[in-house]
């Protein structure tokens, strides 16, 4: 038998390794399908599904280990045309029953980061970059929630700051002021036509919250709340008391960027298959997003 340091060894460690790289690079620069779960499209390994539905106080979630088959024809599914993620929620919940968590009044199709569970805002680089389209949103003043920044539950039931989009194409951004809550402070972010495909980055890193839309950043301010551990979650949580006005996102792209100090950079729970639309970077590493990311899915 050969030793491990034969060049026949060798040969076969870089063969092995040549092929990983291969699969990996594919996987990166693949298309959407719109035949597949979302879960075949979009590496969700890191993440949890909490539903519309369950029993009352209890939505039903779907963990990290179930999500890469899974699909709801209702809630969360593949478009039959591009393959995007689709996210739905229904109208108000008393007009349709959606299913809620004890700790609010509006049903959520919504992603919950889940490794790391949580992440320090003191630590480099804490980043969620998302393109998406939102279909419909509620005709509330705030709409929809399309992501969101959390405390984490150890510490509060609150939001950092949730990110609004609603009917009229408005953007916003609230941030609460306080562990306790109920002093949300919003912040005006432009405007972008439903229908219309974005992006948003939510970034709290050495400290500081940052939000950016379609590449412009805007820093805002997060009162006492002193950087808690935090974490992110994304989808379509809905504002709204409307009972028609279901509201519905397509997510394209998920990118996400956790890294405990400036010079390593670790992508989690990534697909890219166009370019974000601006540059972005994690750790000190930039990249425009043209089908190559640094780094493996699911790793640290």
């Amino acid at each position: 038998m050969a030793s491990l340091s034969s060049p026949k060894s060798t040969a076969l460690t870089r063969l092995i390794t040549s092929i990983l790289l291969l699969m990996c690079f594919t996987c990166w620069t693949c298309a959407l399908d719109p035949d597949s779960a979302p879960g075949g499209n979009f590496d969700l390994s890191t993440w949890e599904l909490q539903l519309p539905i369950g029993s009352p106080g209890s939505p039903e979630t779907i963990s990290s280990s179930d999500l890469k088959g899974y699909k709801n024809p209702t809630y969360f599914f593949s478009d039959s045309d591009d393959g995007a993620l689709v996210m739905k929620v229904p109208g108000s919940t008393a007009s349709s029953g959606c299913v809620t968590t004890t700790n609010s009044l509006h049903c959520r199709t919504e992603l919950r980061e889940t490794s790391p569970s949580s992440w320090s805002p003191n630590d480099a680089t804490n980043k969620m970059m998302v393109s998406l389209i939102v279909v419909k949103a509620d005709d509330s003043s705030r709409g929809t929630v399309i992501g969101q920044i959390h405390i984490d539950d150890s510490i509060s039931s609150k939001p950092v700051c949730e990110l609004y989009y609603n009917s009229d194409g408005d953007i916003s951004i609230g941030v609460e002021q306080t562990l306790s809550g109920g002093d949300e402070a919003f912040t005006d972010l432009g405007n972008v036509a439903l229908g219309s495909e974005f992006s948003y980055q939510l970034e709290y890193s050495s400290g500081s919250l940052k939000v950016a839309i379609n590449g412009n950043s805007t820093t805002v301010d997060t009162g006492k709340l002193d950087a808690p551990d935090s974490y992110f979650k994304v989808g379509n949580y809905n504002q709204g008391s409307s009972p028609s006005r279901a509201a519905e996102s397509s997510l394209l792209k998920l990118l996400l960027c956790i890294s405990t100090d400036a010079t390593t950079p670790a992508w989690i729970s990534s697909l890219q298959t166009q370019d974000m639309g601006y540059p972005v970077q994690c750790g000190s590493v930039d990249q425009s997003f043209d089908g190559d990311l640094p780094g493996t899915a699911g790793t640290r």
